[in-house]
């Protein structure tokens, strides 16, 4: 997965990275940390996807599941 934005600012840093031709699904996530001025650290994880090809369409809803377990999976580790 190439990384197709780098976020290297001032309290901002984070990454975004892509889909490789082939993956069944096309889309970008973000991964971005930001400390605030009061001292406050979030973490942002945004992403988009659309399937790429049939057998990704033909996933449905399991796709979807699938997504949101790999993005739980994130935050678990994240929690430590």
């Amino acid at each position: 997965m190439p990384v197709v934005c780098v976020v290297d600012e001032p309290g901002r840093r984070g990454f975004a990275y892509g889909t490789l031709p082939g993956h069944p699904e096309r889309g970008e996530e973000a991964l971005i940390l930001q400390q605030h001025g009061d001292g406050a650290v979030t973490f942002t994880i945004t992403a988009f996807s659309r399937p790429a090809g049939l057998l990704a369409r033909a996933a449905g809803p399991a796709g979807r599941a699938i997504q949101h377990h790999i993005t739980m999976r994130y935050l678990r580790a994240l929690a430590g």
